[in-house]
């Protein structure tokens, strides 16, 4: 569902703390429930990029988990027009945690796509993170078990997206060292 009326952090009050939504320069959209797939592939992220990250100097966290791009300060976070909440978000500045989320730019943002999602995560939020900075993004497809990722190239945009799929072995850019068998993130 989306609503058209152009709004702000502040006006989201109304909505259930529960529910998962995006603003985007000042456009809601409300995301339906995930399916089981997309919550089987999340907690197999979240199980691989955790156990990565324990003993290092970064936090990973999922939906729903407020992300404003375009905030500097806690100031900022109620006239926000952008507010995103992907559906794994990985940050090393744990300074820049506020009280629903992370003022700034994360160092990683995965998004596991739905039928309902695929313009908004590959279109609409492509450009937000690419504009603010995010240096890895990648679209998880579990429908056709594709893994797309895209990092940001030197001169602020993302490079060609590597494509992956059953069979293949990505190397996250972000992370050197940390190697991830698609498989293991599509065992259904």
């Amino acid at each position: 569902m989306i609503f058209l009326r152009k709004t702000s952090k502040s006006d989201l009050k109304r909505i259930s703390e529960n529910q998962v939504y995006s603003l985007i320069d000042g456009t809601l959209f409300l995301h339906a429930a995930p399916s089981w797939q997309q919550q089987k592939v999340l907690k197999e992220l979240m199980f691989i990029f955790g156990n990565y990250l324990k003993d290092r100097d970064y936090e990973i966290f999922s939906a729903p988990f407020d992300v404003f791009l375009e905030a500097k300060d806690e100031h900022e976070v109620e006239n926000a027009t952008t507010v995103v909440q992907p559906d794994l978000t990985i940050i090393c500045e744990k300074s820049k945690l506020a009280k629903t989320g992370y003022i700034g730019v994360p160092q990683m943002i995965i998004e596991i796509t739905s039928p309902s999602t695929v313009r908004l995560d590959r279109v609409l939020k492509f450009n937000k993170y690419e504009e603010a900075g995010v240096k890895e993004y990648w679209v998880v497809e579990p429908e056709n078990k594709i893994i797309t990722c895209f990092v940001l190239e030197p001169d602020g945009r993302y490079g060609r997206p590597k494509i992956f799929s059953e069979g293949d072995i990505i190397k996250v850019v972000t992370f050197p060292g940390l190697e991830i068998h698609v498989n293991k993130i599509f065992e259904i």
